[in-house]
Order: structure tokens, then sequence, then C-alpha cells
């Protein structure tokens, strides 16, 4: 196959020959094969999500490994890390394997399963990491995400215990007794909408003992979806020693804040914009895109969270925290990064693929395009500009909280091996 016509990273134009999975050769004027033409697309490596719900097995109804590939494929991403909070949990080298074995069969990208730290997500005692470590699935990444891992001494014992097979718990920074009852972010917004709020301290409390333990124990802790300016400084402090601290930053953490809870297109208090973390200030936002532009946050991950409608189409107490966010992260990226100057192309690679591959130990993935490598290739036309339309979403779920906004760019290819998973914006 020849890929004619692609801007890796921006750069001029060139072609891209690919063979038996491979990168075979990269440069202008190539032919000797099928043709798919680019149109002068930016080429990307394969995308990378560290945090992605499948939700399967246990809550079918809000997604599978099969529609949660095929939604990540649209998205650009050749790997997903699946997180555990499924039902059972993925607690067992059993669970893992089954999730890893339905990807591999559905084929639309690679699906690495991460395991729970504690047995149930219950936080009473250590899950069988050493099992689902050795495990066909290989599991290096181990996360209780949903609810925090808050009991030092068992973190402390999940942090020495990863070290063994070079494994890295990712840690949902959430303090439970200082969240009881939280709605959304405490602050003025709160304060005037009656809402239970979230304070920035039950996030960063836990960032700062966490970094701490991963020193002590010289250990590699991994921060999911850091939400304030005060997180992005203890990590930064934790960086500066020299500790093996890696963090990432959603895309909706990039873009929205609390006050849409407020005043939104879509009215007040809608549930659309109930996360966890939930969305913090304009000035969180600020901070998280320098710390990300900086490199004191690694990655970006989209922390896709799937609920069907009556989950979310509630009142605003009951309703499930979460948004899905494959199909748009790139989107985002570039409206936040891209477009304002603070990340080029390169960049976004960087954090968008490398950076996840590497933290999660995923081999095969995040690696440069050039000859030799494999042929995970990202094609995405950064100059249009569509409404958010979740109706043709491949994912079962529609909790988007983009929904009739303009994002800009589109997601024109993604090969996976070397074999187009979606071309001209389809799955094929």
């Amino acid at each position: 196959m020849i890929i004619k016509s692609v801007r890796v990273f921006g750069g001029e134009p060139v072609d891209i020959r690919v063979e038996d999975g491979l990168i075979a050769e990269i440069g202008p004027g190539l032919s000797g094969g099928e043709v798919v033409d680019g149109g002068g697309a930016i080429a990307l490596p394969g995308l990378v999500d560290l945090h992605t719900h499948l939700r399967e097995p246990g809550r079918e109804d809000a997604e599978t490994v099969l529609t949660g590939t095929q939604s990540a494929a649209r998205g650009g991403y050749t790997a997903v890390h699946a997180m555990a909070n499924t039902s059972p949990v993925a607690d067992t080298a059993g669970v893992v394997e089954q999730v890893w074995r339905l990807g591999r069969e559905h084929g639309h990208c690679d699906v690495q399963p991460v395991g729970a730290v504690t047995v149930g997500l219950e936080g009473e005692r250590l899950a069988e990491l050493g099992a689902m470590a050795d495990s066909a699935a290989r599991v290096r990444v181990f996360s209780d995400d949903g609810k925090c891992v808050s009991d030092a001494v068992l973190m402390r014992r999940a942090l020495e215990y990863v070290k063994a097979f070079d494994g890295v718990v990712a840690q949902h920074a959430q303090e439970p007794r200082l969240t009881e009852g939280a709605q959304m972010n405490e602050g003025v917004v709160s304060g005037r909408l009656g809402l239970t709020g979230w304070p920035a301290v039950a996030e960063e409390a836990i960032i700062a003992r966490d970094c701490l333990l991963a020193a002590h124990v010289g250990s590699r802790l991994h921060v999911c979806h850091v939400s304030t300016a005060g997180s992005v400084e203890i990590i930064r402090w934790a960086k500066s020693k020299g500790w093996n601290v890696t963090a990432e930053v959603t895309p909706h953490h990039l873009l929205l804040t609390d006050d849409l809870v407020e005043d939104s297109p879509v009215g007040a208090y809608n549930p659309i914009y109930k996360v966890n973390p939930p969305l913090r200030t304009r000035a969180d936002v600020e901070a998280l895109r320098a710390a990300l532009a900086d490199g004191t946050i690694d990655v970006v991950a989209t922390d896709h969270a799937p609920h069907p409608v009556e989950d979310k189409e509630t009142e605003w107490s009951a309703a499930a925290m979460g948004m899905i966010g494959l199909e748009t992260a790139l989107s985002v990226v570039q409206e936040a990064m891209v477009d304002t100057g603070l990340l080029d192309w390169a960049g976004v690679a960087e954090r968008m693929s490398a950076a996840p591959a590497r933290i999660g130990r995923l081999p095969g993935h995040g690696l440069a395009l050039e000859a030799g490598a494999p042929a995970n290739i990202t094609l995405y036309d950064p100059s249009v500009r569509t409404p958010v339309d979740p109706s043709g979403y491949a994912s079962k779920s529609r909790n988007t909280p983009y929904e009739g906004m303009t994002l800009p760019g589109r997601v024109v290819a993604t090969f996976l091996r070397g074999r187009p998973t979606v071309l001209e914006g389809k799955l094929t």
C-alpha cells in the first residue's frame, strides 16, 4: 500500500509505503501497490489512550469492547487501555484475559486491560497483581479508577508489589471523606447553585501523599485525570525531585469549566457536565494547558465514560458521572492546545501516542513514523470545522458535552499495523 500525500507532523507532503504491516519507506513520489490518497492530511503515530472505559463485561448497555474500539478507531486510536471497573471487576487473570481476547477478536484497535489494584475495587486487600501481570494480557497498569486507593498502607504495598514486573499504579486521586456527597467543583458556582462542593484539596492531598510514597519505595506512580492548578504544582515539584511520577489530563478538563453547570446552551443543572473529577475553573484550565505544554503533565487521556440515556437524562443528583470522548479527543486538543500555539503536532504525537505507550509499557505503539516501525498511523485533517453530532458515533452512548459545539478537524483514516480500520472517516 502507498499512502499518498501526507504531512508527517504537519511537514512537507510525502508518501508512505506499507508492507507486511510495517512502514517500508517514507519519501516523495513512491509507487508500487494499492494507493490511498491522504489528501495532504497530517500523519501522526496511531493514538494511544491510557484511560478508556469499555464497560464489558457487565454494562454492555453502555458500551462493549466492539463498539468502544470502533469509537476509538474513528478517533484515530490504535490502542486503548481498558479500565478495571467492569462487572465482574477486572481483578483476576481470567477477567483481564477475557477483555484482551475480545479486543483481539474485534480487531479495530489493540485493547490493553488495566488491572484493579484491590479486590472488587473495595480498597481492602490487594488484587492478583502478579497473576494479571503474568497472564496473556501482560497487564502493566493497575488502577481502582472510579475509586481512590485511600488507605496509605495499601497504596504503599501496591507500589512495592508492581516494582517486580515494572508495573505502574494509576491513582484516582479523591480523598473520600472530603468528597462525601460532592456534586461539582467547590467554588462560587456551587454556592450559587446550592450543590455540595468538591474541593480541589481532595485531589491535591492524595497526589501529594502518593508522590511521597512512590519516592519512598522507588516505584512508578501515574496520576489519573489531573484537574486543578494545585495538583499541577505538586506534580511539578515531584518531578523536580526526579521521582518517577507521570500524569494525565482529559480533553474536557482542557476545554470546559464549572460555570457550564450554571450557564450553558442546554441550561443549568444539565448532567451532561457531571463528571469525576468535576469541571474546574478557568484558572485551573489555563494551568492544565500550561502544564501539558511544558511536560509537567505527560499525557492526554480521554477517560471515555459511556452511560446509557437513562443514567444521564435525569436529575443532577441522581445522574451518573462521566463523558464520552474518544471520537472528539483530537479535535478538542487541537482547539485547546494547537490552535492556541501551545503545542505543535509533534507535541501532540508525544502526548497522545508516544508517552501513553511508554507509560503503559505497550510494545509496537507510540513509535516514530519511520522505516521499520509498525504501520500504526492516524491521518488527520485540521482544516475543517464541523458541529458535533453524536447520533453518528460508533459508541453505544451519546453523553458528550460537545453536542452542538463546532470543533476543528476530523480523523480521515486510521491504520492498525498497515490495515485500515477507518477510511474517509468511516469504519472499514
